[in-house]
């Protein structure tokens, strides 16, 4: 929210310097983000009228101009601006002026023609940042040799004021000026918002289809207005300090009504209009044409407003090209309504728009403010383009507007809270200029329970609960006067888990294998999501940020694959990203959170270098990687991989990770299917497992070195390729006693003397005694034990 300082003087003036006022507006909790002076630094520029006009004798595109600076002698000025004319008042730079830039007018001589001075553009003055196609025609009351700076009030700031979203009342000159108010104990000089007397009774029929929505909408015909007449100069620097271009007359009396009192509006061309306005949910089929010119289909449900053969506008978000107000309109239809926060929230973002409406509306508006603000509109424009009102019609839903209602407030609670004894004077006091009812006609604090009854204003939709009042309170009473104490309280240290790794341990190990960690939003498009995890149901946000970050992740997959995309697309091969943090599962009123570790690879198993190997990444290499992660914990007998099936991965190439026998993570190569459907070339592998579970480790122990030798054997065993060479291993270390301290798989082959459908596998096994040496007859009965077995259970052969 940007305004000016002046115009906020206007309403309430507090005896502060500019900064000293950005100051206590933050501290009363509205960030102010920036105070900018409203215009460059210049001297010497006077209000001047042009007096004559002629073609410069030796150059097509310069004119020969005399003005009129009110010192009694017209002055020559050389001028090559198109739209300069006879008549004019302009901003004239007297020989002498500087100009922003440190730029000094001095007499020159242009094609041999004297010029002394300079006709201004707004770019040349500082006044815009684009530069000007031609001068700043200033308007016909502009008094001649008036200072121009002092004369536009270009010694004011604008300040820039970052709010959050609950406090949608201060998106106006109104809502600031009642804070200021509030923190100086001033009153505020509003304008005057007195009903306007209608001039006909001329009157549009308005119905109310989706009354939860909008119950309440104001509206009113007014008759001959002038489209062309031009916007006061007082109102297009106000909207220009604003961060709002002028446009026309009746669209900038809506945007100022807007900035002044909080209250979006809209002005339809009467004579566009058939039958009635109906507020109403979109119906399938249904397009705009938007005034930006984007033709739009419109979704069912989408909150509209329509007449009896066509949609009008998005409702609080943009109008349609058909029915806005054009250089034809005579009789317009003034809309003034209030939409509910949950109607308006994310609709904007979900067609890709955002406006000042629609700002406004998703964080709440006034629900009592459409008549004022319709009766200020009406005003302005009978003052400015000379129109007739019609009576002012308001269709209400009763039923469906929000209720004013009240807060218990104790002041217990608030020294609890606030660790400082407010009096009951200063509490009343407070509360009561922020707008609220503290009294008898709502309920007086009682000696029971030591607590008021508070009523809270229509204009303050975050205020529902006690702590909102507290914090109301500590506000205005002042953050930096509240007083600091430590708590007294004996603090014990919380046990540790000594069998639990910390996670930067997990992170480190991935690091020096090669990953990047990567941090995404938990928000992603449920577009990717679905086709990542289809089977996971996750919440959806009511107001997303972006129609691309709608719902929250039930995996971390969909931001890890966006990252992909995002590094493929920029010529990015060789990818390893990792990425811990919480995943949502469920629906809102139940979702889990769940904390998760989760992994990407593609491209090559090695940096680029003259040694390196240039073979792609493949499945065994990220699996290698999460066993190098299972290891950590000094468990790792515990996890086991076994085959299964994921809708994002390849059928072939997936494993499911368990724990103990419990399903805890995947691992994989992403479907080729779905590699197409994003448009990634190189082959991709995924896993993700449960943090949780994962940095649960075994306590080490101490146990002596041995002294005596170890014993190797290697064995290879022909089995059938269906068999998991886990199994075997698990086999292995049933029958190979207890002195076994390695067992591990070194080759697997297939291939000539192999037959078809089975693999050798070669696996080392390492014995070794604590306290003697082990003989070759101990070492041969295991091993024919191991072979006698592996033949039982699985027909293995020991490979000859």
């Amino acid at each position: 929210m940007k305004f000016s300082e002046q115009w906020l003087r206007e309403w309430v003036s507090p005896e502060l310097s500019t900064q000293a006022l950005a100051d206590q507006i933050t501290m009363a909790g509205l960030e102010v983000d920036a105070v900018e002076a409203v215009a460059a630094k210049f001297e010497g520029v006077l209000v001047a009228e042009v007096v004559a006009k002629e073609p410069h004798p030796d150059a097509d595109k310069l004119n020969v101009c005399q003005v009129n600076d009110g010192s009694g002698n017209p002055v020559q000025v050389v001028c090559g601006a198109p739209n300069v004319a006879v008549g004019q008042k302009v901003p004239f730079a007297q020989v002498g002026a500087i100009l922003p830039g440190d730029f000094k007018i001095k007499k020159a001589k242009l094609r041999g023609v004297e010029s002394r001075g300079m006709i201004c553009s707004a770019s040349e003055l500082g006044l815009e940042e684009e530069t000007s196609p031609g001068i700043l025609e200033l308007p016909l009351e502009a008094p001649i040799g008036e200072d121009l700076r002092a004369w536009m009030t270009l010694d004011d700031s604008t300040i820039e004021v970052d709010l959050t979203p609950n406090r949608g009342d201060c998106l106006s000159l109104k809502g600031l000026a009642r804070e200021v108010g509030v923190l100086n104990r001033l009153t505020l000089n509003a304008p005057d918002l007195a009903p306007q007397a209608p001039s006909h009774e001329d009157e549009f029929p308005v119905r109310l289809s989706a009354p939860e929505q909008c119950p309440r909408y104001v509206g009113r015909v007014i008759r001959n207005i002038d489209v062309t007449a031009p916007t006061p100069l007082w109102m297009v620097e106000r909207l220009r300090r604003s961060g709002l271009r002028s446009i026309d007359a009746v669209v900038d009396i809506t945007n100022y009504v807007m900035l002044e009192l909080g209250q979006p509006l809209h002005a339809f061309d009467l004579a566009n209009l058939q039958e009635a306005i109906e507020v109403r949910s979109a119906k399938k089929g249904e397009r705009l044409v938007l005034l930006d010119g984007q033709d739009i289909a419109l979704r069912e449900g989408t909150l509209v407003i329509a007449d009896r053969d066509k949609v009008l506008a998005i409702a609080g978000v943009m109008g349609g090209e058909y029915s806005g107000v054009g250089l034809e309109t005579r009789d317009v239809f003034l809309e003034s309504a209030f939409f509910t926060p949950l109607a308006i929230a994310g609709q904007a973002r979900s067609y890709g728009l955002h406006t000042d409406a629609s700002h406004r509306f998703e964080r709440g508006v006034d629900f009592e403010l459409p008549r004022q603000a319709a009766e200020r509109a009406t005003a302005l424009l009978v003052e400015i383009a000379g129109g007739e009102p019609g009576p002012l019609s308001e269709t209400v839903s009763s039923d469906h507007l929000p209720g004013k209602h009240q807060v218990r407030l104790r002041a217990s609670r608030i020294e609890q809270c606030l660790n400082i004894r407010l009096p009951d004077i200063e509490i009343v006091d407070i509360l009561e200029r922020l707008g609220m009812q503290v009294g008898s006609d709502v309920g007086e604090k009682t000696s029971e329970d030591d607590a008021w009854f508070v009523k809270i204003p229509s204009w303050r939709f975050d205020i529902t609960i006690e702590e909102d009042l507290i914090e109301e309170l500590a506000r205005i009473h002042g953050y930096n006067r509240l007083p600091v104490r430590r708590p007294a309280a004996r603090l014990g240290l919380a046990a540790d888990d000594e069998c639990r790794q910390p996670l930067a341990r997990l992170r480190r190990q991935l690091v020096a294998r090669g990953y990047q960690e990567a941090i995404s939003y938990s928000f992603v498009a449920p577009e990717l999501q679905a086709l990542l995890v289809p089977d996971m149901s996750a919440p959806r946000l009511t107001n997303p940020i972006s129609s691309d970050m709608a719902v929250m992740r039930a995996s971390l997959f969909p931001g890890l694959v966006k990252a992909l995309i995002y590094n493929l697309n920029r010529q990015q091969s060789r990818i390893r990203l990792f990425e811990t943090g919480l995943v949502f599962q469920g629906e809102l009123e139940s979702v889990e959170q769940i904390p998760m570790l989760s992994g990407l690879v593609c491209g090559s198993r090695d940096p680029e270098g003259w040694a390196a190997r240039r073979d792609a990444v493949d499945f065994f290499d990220l699996k290698g990687d999460v066993e190098s992660l299972l290891r950590l914990g000094g468990n790792d007998e515990v996890w086991r991989f076994e085959p299964a099936e994921h809708p994002a991965l390849h059928p072939g190439q997936t494993a499911r990770l368990l724990h103990e026998g419990e399903a805890v993570g995947w691992l994989g190569a992403l479907h080729p299917a779905l590699r197409a459907e994003l448009g990634i070339k190189l082959e991709v592998f995924l896993f993700e497992v449960q943090l949780n579970t994962l940095i649960q480790g075994r306590l080490p122990v101490f146990r002596a070195m041995s002294r005596y030798p170890e014993v190797r054997r290697d064995l290879a065993l022909v089995i059938s390729d269906d068999i998991p060479v886990q199994a075997l291993l698990d086999t292995l270390r049933e029958c190979a006693g207890e002195w076994l301290t390695d067992l591990h798989l070194f080759d697997v082959y297939r291939g000539a003397g192999i037959t078809q459908g089975n693999k050798s596998v070669a696996l080392g096994l390492t014995w070794q005694h604590p306290s003697r040496t082990l003989n070759d007859a101990e070492i041969n009965q295991l091993i024919d034990t191991i072979v006698t077995e592996t033949s039982q259970r699985f027909g293995a052969e020991l490979r000859g």
